[in-house]
């Protein structure tokens, strides 16, 4: 069985999140992604922690190892006009350009759309931005957690009598990959058909608002209140401690049918619940009644006993649990690789699986740990350029 995506090229200028994010996936099935970096300027993400083996070495970040498995690692300094001139014939090569620098960066280098479109007419170009390249937001710079903000998601999260939540990761950059990854193979196809590239610009504003939809239709029908983990139509709802420091289980019920059967496994004897008006009257004290029965239980265990009876289940996992999850092992998320600087490790699969195609992951590279694969074996410059512009820092 052979890639999906084997034969697509990517010349990828993107750092830090939601750029790396997209390639990836497009890596891993099978595409060859080259990173452009520069020590000049490191990416943000090889900077980020954890570290493998302590320190901060560049090369050890295990933030910057799951975005950028499977891809090969030019340095190129786009400070330098010299170092452009051999990014040029990257984009030459390539099917797509993937960048997601601060609005204008690209043509102030002399690498914007009208000037990849004239080295290749029917180059791809993939810009991803917090709020887009155009409107009045445009021109802004930031991250996820702006995004978060800008969303709304942020003012709908969390608990009705707290402040804002924002997300402990950067959600923006998760999210918005994956339409740039769809956007991506869509313009392929375009392209496949007409013979025509294009230039796609990706928010992260706009897909957060798309995975907070439902909390904005509850908001136009005058449902302002932030729920926490509770639902308007399901009672109990929630998650619930359970034996152990901090561990959890979820537990949501449908009916009142199947409240008599958790009441019965629960040995609560209240006839305040027996209604889903009356438990969600009362819900305080309905969470209070759970609470104290599933504290002493073994979450798994007790997942499982309330799934065998048709009430919905299941253990809060922890990153630990998450890891040696039997489910995701049995599927292969997770692939063994080797790298000089993280050694051994697993990192995640793609999330999907194809009946006649394969997916690989493969390590991330070290920083220009293909320079002269690419520059001398693919695009041609000799020993002695490469040499040259190396020493003078034009591919640094």
């Amino acid at each position: 069985m052979g890639l999906p995506l084997e034969g697509v090229k990517v010349a990828d200028f993107s750092w830090v999140g939601a750029g790396p994010r997209a390639t990836k996936d497009l890596a891993d099935m099978g595409a060859t992604v080259i990173k452009i970096e520069s020590r000049k300027r490191l990416d943000l993400g090889r900077l980020s922690p954890p570290f493998a083996g302590g320190g901060r070495d560049p090369d050890a970040s295990v933030f910057f190892a799951i975005t950028n498995t499977s891809k090969m690692g030019v340095t190129i300094n786009l400070g330098d006009p010299r170092g452009i001139e051999v990014a040029k014939k990257l984009v030459a090569w390539a099917d797509l350009v993937v960048e997601n620098f601060s609005h204008g960066y690209m043509d102030r280098v002399g690498l914007g759309f009208d000037t990849l479109k004239a080295i290749k007419p029917d180059i791809i170009q993939v810009s991803v931005s917090v709020a887009g390249r155009e409107g009045p937001l445009g021109p802004m710079r930031g991250y996820g957690n702006s995004a978060a903000a800008l969303s709304g998601l942020a003012a709908q999260s969390g608990w009705p009598d707290r402040p804002p939540h924002m997300p402990p990761f950067a959600y923006g950059d998760v999210v918005a990959p994956m339409f740039a990854t769809v956007a991506m193979l869509a313009a392929l196809e375009h392209r496949r058909r007409t013979g025509e590239g294009q230039h796609i610009d990706i928010s992260q504003v706009e897909p957060l608002v798309h995975v907070s939809a439902d909390r904005f239709a509850a908001a136009q029908a005058g449902d302002t209140a932030k729920p926490g983990n509770r639902s308007a139509r399901y009672a109990p709802h929630g998650a619930y401690p359970a034996r152990g420091v901090d561990q959890w289980v979820a537990i949501a019920v449908r009916s009142d049918a199947e409240w008599a059967q958790l009441a019965e496994a629960a040995a609560i004897d209240d006839s305040r619940f027996a209604t889903l008006d009356g438990r969600k009257a009362n819900e305080d004290a309905l969470d209070a009644a759970l609470a104290e029965w599933t504290r002493v239980q073994d979450k798994h265990v007790l997942a499982d006993r309330l799934a065998g009876i048709g009430i919905a289940s299941e253990a809060v996992n922890d990153g630990r649990d998450v890891f040696t999850d039997p489910e995701l092992i049995e599927r292969g998320h997770y692939r063994a690789i080797d790298h000089d600087k993280l050694g051994r490790c697993d990192m995640p699969a793609p999330p999907l699986r194809f009946s006649d195609s394969e997916v690989r992951v493969g390590p991330p590279p070290n920083l220009g740990e293909h320079n002269h694969a690419i520059f001398v074996d693919l695009l041609g410059l000799s020993e002695a350029e490469m040499h040259d512009l190396v020493e003078s820092g034009a591919l640094a």
